[in-house]
């Protein structure tokens, strides 16, 4: 998606150990023209499949995902909560998730309620570096018993191994700006 690579190249910011810093545009400020067009793309991409429910983590997936449910005719968005709360409660789907950007592990949670056998599930994110959220997001659809339809991301870090295992998993991967390497603060993409 050349319109997405021009805007990382542009107003992203590499820091260091490799994190590609896209905040002014995706994460703390989101641009809702981009991501009208990323939630079109992933449509496109998509559009052999009958969706019925999108699914995130939170937070920076959340805006992502809830513009792009426009596309898939308003399906609802349903986003994995990385912390307990009193607010949930009946039947909770967990996995653990690995955050690389934070170093953190997290026990991911949606109530079961929301997903259920009959549903066809899109998970979409912001980034993709070593895929713990996708195997988390994917073991919750599979606890459900729901299909996944695959995954959407807008930012694949192709340099790192995340890319690979789902792919290998036999999981459906539409990453719409792969990332192959990063150094001296240049950005080369993956053609």
């Amino acid at each position: 998606m050349e319109l997405l690579k021009q805007r990382i190249l542009k107003d992203g910011k590499v820091k260091e150990g490799n994190i590609l810093k896209v905040d002014s545009f995706l994460k703390h400020q989101m641009d809702i023209r981009l991501l009208e067009a990323v939630g079109e793309e992933f449509a496109r991409r998509f559009s052999d499949q009958k969706i019925t429910k999108i699914l995130t983590i939170e937070a920076s997936g959340i805006g992502i995902a809830a513009i792009a449910a426009q596309y898939f005719d308003y399906v609802p968005v349903i986003f994995a909560k990385k912390t307990r709360s009193k607010n949930l409660d009946g039947v909770l789907l967990t996995s653990e998730v690995s955050s690389f950007t934070k170093g953190i592990t997290y026990q991911i949670q949606v109530e079961k309620q929301f997903l259920v056998p009959e549903d066809n599930v899109l998970i979409i994110d912001d980034f993709l570096a070593k895929g713990q959220a996708l195997l988390g997001l994917s073991d919750i659809v599979g606890q459900a018993g729901a299909a996944l339809a695959g995954c959407g991301i807008v930012i694949e870090k192709g340099f790192q191994e995340g890319g690979k295992m789902i792919r290998e998993k036999g999981i459906r991967l539409e990453s719409l700006a792969v990332i192959s390497s990063i150094s001296d603060q240049t950005i080369t993409f993956r053609e």
